[in-house]
């Protein structure tokens, strides 16, 4: 990895991208969707602050477990701008995402321990078809395929 001298306060979108592990389309993509910035120089380049590196790498963390990059961007609004985010900075936002991913991680072992009934039933329209119809919810309304169709 690449190492940037102290003396350096700002990075180009190479430096950044080489630091951070992001492709340089994924840092254009993070700046348009407002979950980090940059200034310009004079001939329209690109320069962020070495503490955009920490918000890359919460990003792509953040990312990784699922959090939607709305949330994520609400998160990195409540970090301060004059300095580079702490470890208390990302403790603080990261708990209010434990009990979301406590959730989901509850609901993907209910699927997974459901999914061989799914699997051997094949077509996922039986009445009590756990995943595409618990407790034949759609039986009360309507019977057979015609519920697929007008799904879509």
């Amino acid at each position: 990895m690449p190492q940037i001298p102290e003396k350096i306060h700002e990075l180009t979108v190479g430096q950044l991208s080489a630091r951070s592990g992001a492709a340089v389309s994924a840092l254009h993509f993070y700046e348009a969707k407002g979950l980090i910035s940059s200034r310009r120089t004079a001939g329209n380049q690109r320069r962020y602050s070495r503490d955009t590196l920490r918000r890359v790498a919460f990003v792509r963390a953040a990312q990784r477990v699922g959090i939607p990059l709305a949330t994520i961007r609400d998160a990195l609004a409540e970090l301060p701008e004059e300095r580079t985010p702490t470890r208390a900075d990302w403790a603080r936002l990261s708990e209010k995402w434990r009990s979301e991913l406590d959730e989901r991680i509850k609901q993907l072992n209910r699927l997974r321990d459901h999914l061989t009934d799914c699997i051997g039933c094949g077509c996922l329209s039986l009445d009590s078809c756990v995943l595409s119809n618990p407790d034949d919810r759609f039986g009360e309304r309507r019977v057979g395929s015609r519920l697929f169709v007008e799904g879509r």
